[in-house]
């Protein structure tokens, strides 16, 4: 039997696996004080991928002549690569490979990828998947805290705090195991506010539940903050001792009194009334945003609208309260910590920084000037690939982004425009399946390493069986590619000695792991970083003397409300917002080839019945749905859980991100996945 944790989600649920590989069963980890034990249908299923007949065992060279990816050696799949690389490199210089990584991958992975990218390739051609998952809140917090965690407090807080505010976010389906926090809340006489623009299985639970137009949640924010001032709920004395920028806000939100709000989000004045005062009379409330909020071209400053209302409320720095962000991906946080994002190195460091510089190549024995730069975020880089300036080879790592893209169809096209791709996945996957290269590599229960929860909690995924013949790790992968490219330095292949490099790396930065090791993570169930020495206890709550800033207070930001990148319109009548389902991750390239997930549902577009009824569709029918970007053909599901004026697709299958709209967020470079301009017809 092994202790472990589920490969889904940032809950990173404790799991007991009994067995070998082809006959693995999941137990249940009651001790595991994140889920005590709960876990999803996904996390249950989630041993059925171990031995799947389309595991991928052989590394895959597509042939010049015919096209066609074929089986070859470890040695030929490597060296091709290395050739590939000096070619690109040869003639376009160093940041023609870009390196695309994931937010699924180990710490130690991401680490090691991160400096595969700076020190063998010396490309500043390296960004991640969780760029389009937590950045807004990511530079949100790092403005008005100076730091980014996304919960800086345990989850088990949650269950201990008056009023609960959930701003985009569906937990019932995204990360079930969570919910009993909401249950234990509302039996002890709390309260649970939601907004989101569909009646969820989340929504069900609330005391109140806000319903905006898609894109308007910062308006939304900006009127609850109206109403606490209007009526003295601003707790002034926290806003005096610990915080600044205050009265810049007020003055803005003096022109959002909640009927202007109204007209804006369609939320109900009295409704916003309630919810201020629900925020600004609770002892204890937490403000906790997710995807809904953040994945939008200005998803940084709806953040920082929220953070706003918890600030003026008093609701931050203390034990009960605050703000945080609900982080999606299984190492949502460790991955954007550790390197692989364009623009940081190891413990959360700045790339352009030159003493984060100095004391990460003195980490990696190299010189701080031969370090590249910052690179582009995910998107751009995607989107200029194969451009004179852009990447004309790249490696991706963990990453799907032919399904997760938004405006998926110009990514599709921008890869095949590559001279060179080299995926490693566990699967065939849509973007696998245009590779010029194809690495099998180990999942979850195959391997060890550490990844870092929603909480903060660092945690160890121990090895559980052996992957089958013929299938290396990730850090093999790196490792031989760098000795293939003649790299200084050392790259290891074994996870703790990487994890004992990463503890140095990221020794004295905003993540610092340094107090940490396996022996720590596994006497005390996770360590919650920053932990700066080995005596060190760890720090599970954030900002209970100070801030992270210079002064130790915390920022308002006098943010301003604008439309969506794209409104609706005579030709494009309706808000199309996208998210997950309940049997269903991220691309799906895992989830869907698990029988019992795949048999819980399919693509599909939710529309009002209203609408319905407009269009003369039944639940079921065949709908064509088509934005600026493309067009794709799901099923009709009628439901009053959504707006009239909005429809929702799940983004797990090919089709909802050929529709999304790739505007950007200025700060964080967040697309716009959450709201664009569409319209339904029948097939």
């Amino acid at each position: 039997m092994t202790d472990t944790h589920c490969p889904y989600c940032s809950l990173q649920c404790g799991m007991r696996l009994t067995g070998g590989r082809g006959r693995t069963t999941v137990e249940a980890w009651p001790e595991f004080p994140t889920n005590a034990g709960g876990l999803c249908r996904k996390g249950w299923t989630s041993v059925d991928l171990l031995g799947h007949r389309e595991r991928l065992t052989s590394p895959l060279v597509r042939d010049p002549a015919t096209g066609e990816l074929a089986p070859a050696t470890w040695p030929e799949a490597i060296a091709r690569i290395a050739d590939e690389i000096a070619r690109a490199q040869g003639a376009y210089g160093l940041d023609a490979v870009g390196v695309f990584g994931g937010g699924g991958l180990t710490n130690e992975k991401a680490y090691l990828l991160g400096k595969l990218a700076r020190v063998a390739l010396r490309t500043s051609a390296i960004d991640y998947n969780g760029r389009w998952c937590m950045a807004s809140a990511a530079t949100a917090g790092q403005r008005a805290f100076g730091l980014d965690r996304g919960l800086p407090f345990p989850l088990a807080d949650i269950a201990e705090t008056d009023v609960l505010f959930l701003v985009g976010s569906n937990l019932a389906e995204t990360m079930p195991p969570a919910t009993r926090h909401l249950d234990t809340l509302r039996a002890a006489g709390g309260q649970l506010v939601v907004v989101d623009p569909r009646r969820t299985p989340t929504a069900d639970r609330a005391d109140l539940h806000l319903q905006p137009v898609p894109g308007t949640d910062l308006a939304l924010a900006h009127g609850i903050v109206h109403v606490l001032v209007a009526e003295r709920l601003v707790d002034e004395r926290f806003v005096t001792d610990r915080t600044t920028g205050y009265d810049d806000v007020r003055r803005l939100v003096a022109g959002f009194w909640p009927e202007q709000v109204e007209r804006v989000t369609g939320v109900p004045a009295d409704d916003i009334r309630t919810a201020a005062r629900m925020l600004g009379q609770a002892a204890h409330a937490m403000v906790l945003t997710a995807r809904g909020a953040e994945q939008h071209a200005k998803g940084t400053d709806t953040v920082l609208a929220w953070v706003n209302a918890a600030l003026a409320a008093g609701q931050a720095g203390r034990i009960g309260s605050g703000y945080g962000c609900i982080t999606g991906q299984g190492n949502g946080q460790g991955g954007r910590e550790h390197g692989q994002k364009a623009d940081q190195l190891p413990g959360y460091r700045r790339i352009d920084d030159p003493a984060a510089r100095a004391h990460v190549a003195a980490v990696w024995g190299v010189e701080p000037e031969t370090l590249p730069g910052p690179g582009r975020s995910a998107y751009e880089m995607l989107a200029a690939l194969g451009d004179s300036d852009g990447a004309r080879a790249l490696l991706v790592f963990g990453s799907n982004p032919v399904v997760s893209a938004p405006n998926a169809t110009r990514i599709g096209a921008r890869l095949d425009r590559l001279d060179f791709l080299c995926v490693a996945d566990i699967v065939m996957s849509e973007t696998a399946a245009r590779a010029d290269v194809v690495l099998p590599v180990t999942q979850w229960a195959e391997e060890t390493g550490t990844m870092t929860n929603v909480e903060g909690r660092v945690i160890l995924r121990r090895k559980a069986v052996d992957p089958p013949p013929g299938v290396r790790s990730d850090l093999d992968v790196i490792a031989d590619l760098a000795t293939a490219l003649a790299a200084p330095g050392e790259f290891g292949r074994d996870p703790e000695t990487v994890f004992d490099e990463l503890r140095q790396a990221s020794a004295g930065g905003p993540a610092d792991y340094s107090g940490i090791d396996y022996a720590r993570i596994d006497a005390e169930q996770g360590v919650f970083w920053p932990c700066p020495q080995p005596g060190h206890p760890g720090t599970p709550r954030l900002f209970l003397d100070r801030f992270a800033t210079p002064d130790g207070r915390a920022r308002f930001h006098a943010v301003e409300h604008r439309a969506a990148a794209e409104e609706p319109c005579v030709d494009y009548p309706f808000h199309l917002t996208t998210g997950r389902v309940l049997a269903q991750y991220q691309s799906g390239a895992q989830t869907r080839r698990v029988r019992a997930l795949a048999a819980a549902g399919q693509a599909f577009v939710e529309l009002h019945p209203v609408a319905a009824q407009r269009l003369a569709v039944a639940d079921g029918a065949a709908m064509r749905v088509t934005t600026r970007r493309g067009t794709t053909v799901v099923p009709a599901r009628v439901s009053t859980a959504i707006r009239p004026d909005t429809v929702f697709m799940p983004f797990h299958w090919v089709g909802a991100n050929l529709l999304t709209n790739d505007a950007l967020d200025p700060s964080s470079r967040m697309p716009e996945f959450k709201v664009c301009a569409a319209r339904l017809e029948p097939a």
